[in-house]
């Protein structure tokens, strides 16, 4: 588990890139960042569609963004809603990271402030080839 220390470091970047969302539709921008291992922390905000199953989450653009760069390996996400709303990754969001490992921490925030879970918490029995 990562130390709340770097947990809000991290939340605060993606509270940071949230505003940055393009949310038109919804009005309910969210931002991510995710630590890869190597020490590289990559921003990225959810983007909406018109056709709105085309709309593509924080979370998910991060792990694009982080691929992009060739990395694989991550320690932690953070996301935050640009208004402040309690929020956790969607199921999608939470199947796509499983596929570089569980045990990614994930930071949110809830009613009762900032908490980390492992994504193992979060997707018990991921769906894997």
């Amino acid at each position: 588990m990562m130390t709340a220390v770097d947990a809000k470091a991290l939340f605060q970047q993606a509270t940071e890139v949230a505003v940055s969302a393009y949310a038109p539709y919804s009005g309910f921008g969210v931002g991510a960042a995710l630590l890869a291992k190597s020490g590289q922390v990559y921003v990225a905000v959810n983007v909406e569609n018109a056709a709105y199953a085309s709309t593509i989450c924080a979370e998910r653009a991060a792990v694009a963004a982080a691929v992009a760069a060739g990395e694989r390996n991550f320690k932690a996400i953070a996301i935050a809603a640009a208004n402040g709303s309690p929020i956790s990754p969607c199921g999608a969001c939470r199947q796509v990271l499983s596929e570089f490992g569980v045990s990614i921490d994930v930071v949110t925030t809830g009613l009762d402030g900032l908490r980390t879970e492992s994504l193992e918490f979060l997707l018990p029995r991921p769906f894997h080839l």
